[in-house]
């Protein structure tokens, strides 16, 4: 609450509003996305239980000020907030989609997402396409410095990719635990041992070879 019955800050209506529809959201057993317009109007809402309903609209800011010039509360309240609260927002509904909230690791990694995210929704990009992060050209220049490596294969499979592999291998297992498989693989390993695989093979090819020169 402000104090001395001033006005409160976008930061405080933000938070306020953040509350609200957060213990909205929990008891409807959702998470649903936050936007800006739903921070500014959740405030004036008359209790934490009630559905979601229309708001009249929240009466306009007063025109921005010059962000040179403006002190650091201002020049956050009116240029930083309003883009990167909605960012966090999404970053945490991609964490849980992600299931960031159900494992230890995970291929998603929220800092990348942030400057994507962040990157696209500039104010002053509003006209441009999307741009993929790794195409973001800050993060190329420093990537190519710093090369990233190469991330576990069992972080890019899906849950459905990784089962496949995984009853595969246990297949295979089960077969080669087979009395008759065991009995064919000593017998393969006993031949090569005694037959010398290996060197025969190779002295077949060095004869191969003489003839065709």
């Amino acid at each position: 609450m402000a104090a001395g019955g001033e006005a409160p800050s976008l930061w405080e209506r933000v938070c306020a509003g953040y509350i609200y529809l957060e213990q909205v959201s929990l008891e409807a057993g959702i998470l649903q996305p936050l936007h800006m317009e739903q921070f500014y109007s959740a405030c004036a809402a008359d209790t934490v239980g009630q559905q979601l309903l229309p708001i009249p609209e929240v009466a306009p800011f007063p025109e921005p000020p010059d962000p040179k010039i403006c002190s650091p509360r201002e020049y956050l309240e009116y240029y930083i907030f309003p883009v990167l609260l909605p960012g966090m927002a999404e970053l945490l509904h991609r964490a849980k989609k992600e299931k960031c909230f159900e494992r230890k690791r995970t291929k998603f990694i929220a800092c990348d997402f942030l400057t994507e995210w962040l990157y696209n929704k500039n104010p002053k990009r509003k006209d441009e396409s999307f741009t993929e992060f790794f195409s973001i050209p800050f993060v190329n220049d420093w990537l190519k410095d710093r090369p990233r490596p190469p991330i576990p294969l069992s972080l890019l499979l899906s849950e459905e990719e990784a089962s496949i592999v995984i009853q595969s291998f246990w297949r295979g297992y089960r077969v080669r635990c087979d009395s008759e498989i065991q009995e064919l693989r000593q017998w393969q390993k006993q031949l090569r041992e005694d037959k010398n695989i290996i060197k025969t093979v190779k002295e077949f090819w060095t004869k191969q070879e003489a003839k065709g020169r």
